[in-house]
């Protein structure tokens, strides 16, 4: 019994670091955010260069269903005037109705229209894809461990296989996916877009781009929200200093 347990173990022990060494994923990168930290905000330019990424690139195959034309422009919005949200949206078609005649029709998409997937169901998705389903990108950042790190890590982390490792015709080695074979073909390279404002097009450029502007997309609010966090812990602050105030008053002369 003593030498099965002591073969048992040799096995486990050998088997272990092998079953790890194929599974190790490689630790994420910090990226500089300008959204991190208490005190962070968007930075409008990487949101509409974002934007523009998405726009040319990620639309193709992932929706933003949660999202509206209107949500781009605003005080939280990517900095576009209501005109230009009107031109960004009008680039789309939407399907309305019925009209007078009972028929269901086309027209330029509105601010008030959520954006237009790039498909009009998930089957029809799937068979464009060889099966597999581009996710949904609206909450794609809060959905995945690690937020924005993981996503830029998936976009930049595309490397030829290891020696040795048989990779499927339909798949590609990334050292940050889980398994190391993701479906999706690498999305970006140098000059894959134009940026309007002239930024230099780098693939990590584009990638930091479009992940801020993922980012705001999982959470346009998150400006908004801490400013009130601090107004609420000043506001805390000066009420603590007031009772502090009181209490001494009130027991100044209690010995």
């Amino acid at each position: 019994m003593r030498a099965f347990a002591i073969a048992l173990f040799s096995v486990v022990a050998l088997a272990v670091p092998a079953f790890a060494q194929e599974e190790a994923m490689p630790p994420l990168d910090h990226e500089k955010w300008s959204f991190d930290g208490p005190f962070g905000t968007f930075d409008r330019g990487a949101l509409q260069r974002g934007f523009e990424v998405y726009s040319e690139v990620c639309s193709n195959c992932h929706s933003l269903k949660l999202m509206s034309y209107r949500d781009l422009g605003g005080p939280g919005g990517l900095g576009y005037s209501d005109d230009e949200v009107k031109a960004i949206a009008a680039q789309k078609e939407v399907t309305d109705g019925p009209n007078d005649q009972g028929e269901m029709f086309q027209r330029p998409a509105r601010p008030s229209d959520h954006f237009v997937p790039p498909f009009p169901n998930d089957q029809a998705n799937r068979a464009a894809h060889n099966g597999a389903l581009p996710p949904d990108l609206s909450l794609i950042v809060k959905a995945r461990e690690g937020g924005s790190d993981y996503i830029y890590g998936i976009l930049t982390g595309y490397k030829p296989p290891p020696p040795g490792l048989k990779m499927p015709d339909t798949m590609q080695y990334n050292m940050h996916f889980p398994g190391h074979q993701i479906a999706m073909p690498p999305p970006l390279s140098d000059d894959v877009v134009s940026f309007a404002d002239g930024t230099k097009a780098t693939t990590a450029q584009e990638a930091h781009d479009v992940v801020t502007f993922l980012t705001w997309a999982s959470e346009p609010r998150m400006e908004e929200r801490k400013k009130t966090g601090v107004k609420v812990v000043f506001f805390l602050l000066v009420m603590t200093g007031v009772l502090y105030a009181a209490k001494r008053k009130i027991w100044a002369d209690v010995h």
